[in-house]
């Protein structure tokens, strides 16, 4: 019987990660929003001559698009995903890791945001570099390290993907 649940349960797992694949502009869409006023909210503060154009940030001198990649919608994705396909996990506390998941890489998105807008203002020059290594390097670190923090938390010891891997090999070398 352990197999069979075993097996019903690794199904629901890969199908809810396919899911969210598919379902990634749906995450964009509400994402999209949610970044863009949180973002111009947290600018307006330090900057409160700014306006909002569509989904621009706007001062006297300056715009700044947001683009989809600043939404960064494929680290929500990541992170569904790392937690979808690790094993061992709750559906509860699977619900409650993406949650607080997702909370903690909004917040660090809109820290990203706003420090690259004021770097802007305040050293010009290191804008373009500042924002290639908080892009290429310190978001893919974060969804890692937040990873790595939220199984802690969770007391989670399976790694994504390989344990299941294991768990199956082990049940055909059973037979």
């Amino acid at each position: 019987m352990e197999k069979d649940s075993y097996a019903r349960e690794l199904a629901l797992r890969l199908l809810t990660a396919f899911a969210v694949g598919i379902s990634y502009n749906l995450f964009y869409m509400v994402l999209s929003p949610v970044t863009l006023y949180l973002s111009y909210f947290f600018f307006s503060l330090f900057h409160p001559m700014s306006a909002l154009a569509g989904s621009a940030i706007q001062t006297q001198t300056a715009s700044f698009e947001l683009i989809p990649a600043c939404v960064a919608t494929a680290a929500y994705v990541l992170l569904a995903f790392l937690i979808l396909l690790t094993k061992d996990i709750s559906p509860a506390d699977r619900l409650q890791m993406f949650v607080y998941g997702s909370l903690g890489l909004l917040a660090f998105n809109i820290l990203r945001i706003e420090l690259l807008l004021l770097t802007y203002f305040r050293l010009n020059a290191s804008f373009d570099a500042l924002h290639l290594f908080v892009w290429k390097f310190m978001s893919t670190a974060f969804v890692v390290v937040l990873w790595l923090a939220l199984a802690r938390i969770y007391r989670v010891k399976s790694i994504p993907v390989y344990s299941d891997f294991v768990h199956i090999a082990g049940m055909i070398r059973k037979k």
